[in-house]
């Protein structure tokens, strides 16, 4: 049985509506395959080690998808691991952007309040892939992503499989639109 594993970004959690879109298409279109979107700390570091745990303890090799935060961490485990990966409007650098996280924050998804500090940008540039394997990476990126420059991730992952959409933004809206091109794809196999 497949798995596909959803690393949900910053301040999100299992219950986006990305991954119940994801969810849903795969019950209807390929049941035998199992989505896993654990809900990731805030804190980078154990994000990583959770999804790493998890990647090391399934059978067969999921296909990761990343979105936003969640896109910086699959690049790293993709790198780290051989597998492949979705990205949906990664972040590139976040360690760039941290000032932006300073203070208390509260995930919408369960109430959890936290504080990141120095150790946990110091994390994320270690975790840092400065060249990925174009050939592991399927980049889908709005063009009007309200958050993160779309551009650098264009950039960043040049070479690889890509689908810019114009106009939309760092939610995508235009997600689902995607899965039956990915669900379809020779690209997700090895």
């Amino acid at each position: 049985m497949p798995n596909w594993l959803y690393l949900h970004g910053f301040k999100s959690g299992p219950g986006s509506l990305k991954v119940s879109e994801t969810r849903d298409y795969l019950a209807t279109h390929q049941p035998d395959t199992t989505l896993l979107c654990p809900a990731l700390s805030p804190y980078p570091a154990q994000a990583l080690q959770q999804a790493a745990r998890l990647i090391e303890s399934l059978s067969e090799k999921p296909l990761l998808i990343g979105s936003s935060l969640g896109g910086f961490y699959a690049t790293a485990l993709a790198e780290r691991y051989g597998l492949k990966a979705v990205l949906i409007n990664p972040s590139v650098r976040p360690f760039d952007h941290f000032s932006a996280f300073g203070g208390e924050q509260i995930n919408p998804y369960n109430g959890e309040h936290f504080i990141l500090g120095d150790a946990d940008r110091q994390a994320l540039q270690q975790m840092f892939v400065a060249t990925p394997q174009a050939a592991r990476y399927w980049l889908v990126q709005g063009s009007h992503d309200e958050i993160l420059d779309w551009r650098e991730a264009v950039r960043h992952y040049r070479g690889c499989r890509m689908t810019v959409l114009n106009g939309d933004d760092h939610r995508l809206a235009r997600w689902s639109e995607m899965l039956p091109a990915l669900l379809a794809s020779q690209w997700t196999e090895d």
